[in-house]
């Protein structure tokens, strides 16, 4: 017979989590709060370079993603880890150098995006030293965990548990894959991967950040918090496990739909389009499973606010992963992509799925955690139907913006001519909707106070228990198989066996796609024509990616009817060699840009950078006046063309020796021709604007080089 051993859970660290998600997601969603009401209000960027749109999407996005909901998915992983397997985490010293060092990363990204040092990759925007960072910290938690699924008394381990495993090993290979990157210098770098190949492994990993950061974990919570919250037990092993295998395994294969007709092969594409749709049976799989999970406890739901707001996330997330493949169909794909329609699936699975579900599990751990009851049922009651009815005013507005702007833009009048030619009219038909959304969001947002106010009340009205102490049989090294024991039972025992499998059902699909990509070279066909950038050009698009253009502005001609008569010809694979990274954005609150070479004179693009509204009556794009006062830095230049030619970009041999010389004569050409158009300042070819506007007149033109006879004398 076992001895029992006597131990105790770490409550503190989970304590310490809490209260970071919950602090976080006030700041995070503040600032989407903020840059929603610029979208209405562009003098709400008030012209200065830290509070625009563009370098505050960045921060809002990381904050959310990675400050309140990862602090939420490590409070529910460290309370339920330490249950579930009967034992106090690995180390303290780990768990607490991991909850700093989160903060830290956290504080480094609110402080690096609004200077606009960042990679412009989305959802992966921090720079090299952060992710080294990242990295090292989510190692830290790694060998947290498993030291604890190691050193456990219970030897089974629940499908939670998968999940979290999952989640480790996964993010930690889309992590150091998509990061990969040659340092210019602490502040910038260029990636490893260039132009589609760049495109096909960001979006890889961008979709799977979702699939493994924010679904797999909160899978794992669903299945530990609700069962408990409901006091009843989960609906169907079986479908648990159906469940966990066909999703990790499936997931992996879906992130080229956010690239339907765009340059990537087609191959890629359909391979994308395909597995997103198979994705709906394990997504509805989970979902049925929890909310089954709820049969016969109707009754509490009704009056237990814990409970409501599990099932509104439960159901999110039933609707965002049927939307989501539905939006991988080519032909529904052409109308959502680049509208707000993609805007409000991304919002209806951040906060109705992770928030509704993080609010639901806060307010179920803190009375635990303090012994103590909920200070307001009523309150959590206000804060759900303010929460839910948020959602709903936020989403909502959207969908009818998307599926407004996709309609403007490809109607043609009877003889043959786009009805909207001009790109600001479907801009100004749907700032009401825009206003719409911000209600919506402020709703979300006040509920997050309500929610802060009850948690503080109750944890005054109750004492906390830093060390809560538990006992449990130790493990026994003999493994007792039961008569007609289900045979997914042992691999339950076998950790280390079940990590190899989940690491393995993942990669499958990574290797399947992005290795024929790199590998075979006419998935990526040369177009003669198509040159490195010059050295001022290079600058200037390093500029463009500070100021986070890229968030509203699309770099990708599709081949529609509609797309090639407003911008130019479509985008080939070959024009992007040389784009490190990608550009090709996801959003088009302004038009798309990889035409516009040539189409305005340098004069129209200064004064459109410096007051938009004065070219664009209407616009809400916002100003930025700080490019023609600031000073041009091309003390990196030299060693960013070094680092290119690292990754085989083909400058000449020692060109970098020159690089600067030639961008100031090219500086002092658009400078020129500026003062011919009356553009009178002194030190112009000195100023940054020069740059931006040598670059934005590069886009697209080697293309048409390619068509023009003199091009190849």
């Amino acid at each position: 017979m076992s001895t029992v051993e006597h131990f105790n859970y770490d409550n503190a660290i989970v304590k310490k989590f809490a209260i970071a998600s919950m602090t976080f997601g006030i700041i995070g969603m503040l600032v989407g709060l903020l840059i929603a009401l610029q979208l209405v209000f562009p003098s709400l960027n008030f012209d200065l370079p830290y509070t625009s749109f563009g370098r505050l999407r960045p921060l809002h996005t990381n904050a959310v993603i990675f400050a309140f909901v990862g602090n939420g998915i490590f409070m529910g992983v460290y309370y339920s880890l330490q249950r579930l397997l009967k034992a106090p985490m690995y180390s303290k010293l780990l768990s607490n150098i991991h909850f700093w060092g989160w903060q830290a990363i956290i504080v480094a990204a609110a402080i690096t995006l609004p200077l606009g040092l960042t990679s412009s990759k989305e959802y992966a925007e921090l720079e090299w030293p952060i992710d080294i960072s990242i990295a090292l910290v989510w190692v830290v938690f790694g060998i947290n965990m498993f030291g604890t699924i190691l050193k456990r008394r219970e030897r089974h381990m629940y499908v939670a548990i998968w999940f979290y495993i999952a989640t480790w090993v996964t993010v930690t290979m889309l992590h150091i894959f998509n990061n990969l990157a040659l340092p210019v210098d602490m502040f910038k770098s260029y990636s490893v991967f260039a132009g589609v190949q760049d495109a096909l492994v960001q979006w890889w990993y961008g979709h799977n950040a979702v699939a493994f950061f924010l679904t797999t974990p909160y899978l794992g919570l669903m299945y530990y918090f609700l069962p408990k919250a409901a006091n009843r037990p989960v609906y169907s092993y079986r479908l648990s496990i159906i469940h966990f295998w066909a999703l990790i395994f499936i997931y992996i294969w879906a992130g080229p739909h956010h690239l339907l007709y765009t340059s990537l092969p087609d191959w890629a594409q359909s391979l994308g389009m395909v597995f997103s749709l198979m994705l709906i049976a394990p997504s509805w799989g989970g979902m049925l499973n929890g909310l089954l999970t709820l049969r016969g406890a109707w009754d509490k739901v009704r009056t237990d606010p814990v409970l409501k707001f599990m099932v509104v996330a439960i159901t999110a997330y039933g609707m965002s992963t049927f939307e989501g493949p539905m939006m991988s169909i080519k032909s529904f794909n052409a109308i959502t992509h680049y509208t707000d329609w993609t805007i409000a699936h991304v919002h209806v699975g951040a906060l109705g799925w992770n928030g509704m579900l993080t609010f639901g599990v806060i307010y179920w751990l803190i009375p635990k955690l303090y012994n103590t009851k909920l200070h307001s049922v009523r309150l959590a009651n206000v804060h759900f139907w303010l929460g839910t009815l948020g959602i709903i005013f936020y989403a909502v507005p959207l969908y009818w913006g998307g599926v407004t702007q996709q309609l403007m833009w490809k109607q043609f009048s009877p003889d043959g001519f786009l009805v909207y030619g001009n790109f600001l009219e479907t801009v100004t038909q749907i700032i009401p909707m825009y206003a719409l959304r911000a209600v919506g969001g402020a709703m979300f947002f006040s509920g997050l106070f309500v929610m802060l106010y009850n948690i503080v009340k109750t944890m005054k009205s109750g004492t906390f228990q830093a060390e809560e102490a538990a006992s449990a049989p130790a493990l026994e090294r003999k493994v007792v198989k039961h008569k007609g024991e289900h045979w997914h039972r042992g691999l339950e025992r076998k950790s280390i066996l079940l990590t190899g499998l989940s690491l393995l059902a993942v990669a499958i699909g990574g290797l399947m796609e992005i290795l024929p990509m790199m590998w075979v070279e006419s998935n990526v066909p040369k177009i003669a024509t198509v040159q490195p950038y010059t050295p001022l050009e290079l600058e200037g698009r390093d500029l463009y990616i500070r100021e986070g253009c890229v968030g509203c502005h699309s770099q990708m001609i599709r081949p529609f009817r509609s797309e090639t008569e407003r911008y130019g010809e479509f985008s080939k694979s070959g024009e992007f060699i040389y784009d490190r990274p990608f550009l090709w954005g996801s959003k088009r609150t302004g038009p798309d840009l990889h035409r516009v070479g040539g189409k305005y004179s340098d004069s129209w693009h200064y004064n459109h950078m410096i007051d938009p509204q004065s070219m664009s009556p209407g616009s809400i794009m916002p100003a930025y006046p700080w490019m023609a006062v600031n000073d041009l830095s091309l003390s990196n230049t030299a060693k960013k063309i070094e680092v290119l030619q690292m990754l085989d970009t083909p400058y000449p041999e020692g060109y970098a020796e020159q690089a600067v010389a030639d961008a100031k004569a090219q500086a002092k050409e658009v400078a020129d021709r500026l003062r011919t158009d009356g553009i009178e300042q002194e030190g112009l070819e000195e100023k940054e604007i020069v740059a931006l506007i040598a670059y934005l007149q590069r886009l697209g033109t080697d293309i048409k080089k390619m068509k023009d006879p003199k091009a190849e004398n």
